[in-house]
């Protein structure tokens, strides 16, 4: 079994109304990692992954372009200790 990593993950940018939190979901579901993600009040899309490593760090780098109708400035990583999330969520 691989070892299992966690990225915190602020995106920045053109991310909000641009269904980049669906793709975030649909993406990480397909890579098999957990986590979530939501909009925050500054325009910013925050996320938490957790799994694979391997499959983490594919998922974020993908989040420097997201999705198709995104426009991503900068991607913010925070690696931490896995907390043990199952599933991912688009949270409100």
């Amino acid at each position: 079994m691989s070892e299992r990593t966690r990225a915190h993950v602020h995106v920045s940018g053109t991310v909000q109304g641009v269904y980049y939190r669906a793709n975030t979901r649909d993406t990480a579901r397909e890579k098999g990692v957990d986590g979530w993600v939501r909009n925050l009040d500054d325009g910013r899309v925050e996320a938490v992954f957790e799994g694979p490593t391997p499959a983490v760090k594919e998922l974020v780098a993908w989040c420097e372009t997201g999705s198709p109708a995104a426009d991503v400035d900068d991607v913010a990583v925070a690696w931490e200790n896995p907390e043990g999330i199952e599933g991912f969520e688009v949270r409100w």
